[in-house]
């Protein structure tokens, strides 16, 4: 793995041995981690099929600059910081967004023009209001203990289990994510849930692949479909996951689909 900084920004980076394919990957994180959650799985397995893999930390998270500033950073902040990495790739990247990473590529369109977007239980461009709400009426301990990861409260290691994993997961592997997680801006969660969100009739209208996970507590099936419909696409949930796709035990199952459909677009 390069570990390496674009300016201020952490990025990490895993490169092919030979000539990579003509589109390198550009994967952006949600809320409460950083580019780590990429590098367990999904950075190294693209790489070895010839994709330059490439994975930022956004403003206030990881390495990347600030964290003291954590709370005054936008989802427009992250969308430059986006912007701000793919301009200095060797072309313009196909970008991979999970959860909050998603709403960034969705703003990120907006503005700039893709190859291609995967789209991985993303908060739907109509914004964090439904899931909220279906969290308060079916799993109000798990919004407790989210809200107290934002205010870097100590939780039950159990609600990160609820909140990202449906197949069993290794205890130690548990700890260090707990141990990985961080804060979220306060401001970047209001941005989502109702003061900036996407506008799609803006967007370029570029290859989108939309994924969800069948046992998602945080984006539940209705969320993705929902973001489905809005772009004219079909959603794609895998069974017996949950949110953290690329973190579960069949995470491989996901990666292979995605591969698969960059292929069919020669990316």
């Amino acid at each position: 793995m390069n570990a390496g900084r674009f300016g201020e920004l952490e990025v990490l980076c895993r490169t092919p041995s030979g000539q990579p394919r003509p589109a390198p990957l550009l994967f952006v994180h949600g809320a409460y981690v950083s580019a780590w959650c990429w590098e367990e799985h999904f950075l190294p397995w693209f790489a070895e099929r010839g994709w330059a893999a490439y994975a930022v930390s956004l403003s206030g998270h990881g390495h990347s600059r600030r964290r003291d500033h954590l709370d005054s950073y936008s989802i427009d902040d992250y969308v430059r910081d986006v912007a701000e990495v793919a301009a200095r790739l060797p072309a313009p990247p196909v970008l991979v967004g999970h959860s909050m990473g998603g709403m960034v590529v969705q703003k990120y369109l907006e503005q700039h023009d893709a190859p291609a977007a995967v789209l991985m239980s993303s908060v739907p461009p109509q914004g964090l209001m439904g899931s909220a709400f279906g969290l308060m009426l079916k799993r109000p301990t798990l919004l407790t203990d989210l809200n107290r990861i934002m205010t870097g409260n100590d939780v039950d290691i159990d609600s990160l289990r609820e909140a990202l994993f449906h197949q069993p997961v290794d205890e130690a592997d548990l700890q260090r994510y707990y141990r990985l997680s961080q804060p979220e801006s306060h401001r970047a969660i209001w941005d989502m849930t109702l003061f900036n969100l996407p506008h799609p009739g803006r967007m370029h209208q570029v290859p989108m692949l939309i994924l969800g996970a069948s046992h998602d507590a945080l984006i539940p099936p209705d969320q993705v479909h929902m973001t489905a419909t809005t772009y004219a696409r079909r959603a794609e949930i895998f069974p017996d996951m949950g949110h953290g796709l690329m973190l579960e035990r069949g995470w491989e199952t996901v990666a292979a689909r995605i591969a698969d459909w960059l292929e069919e677009r020669n990316l």
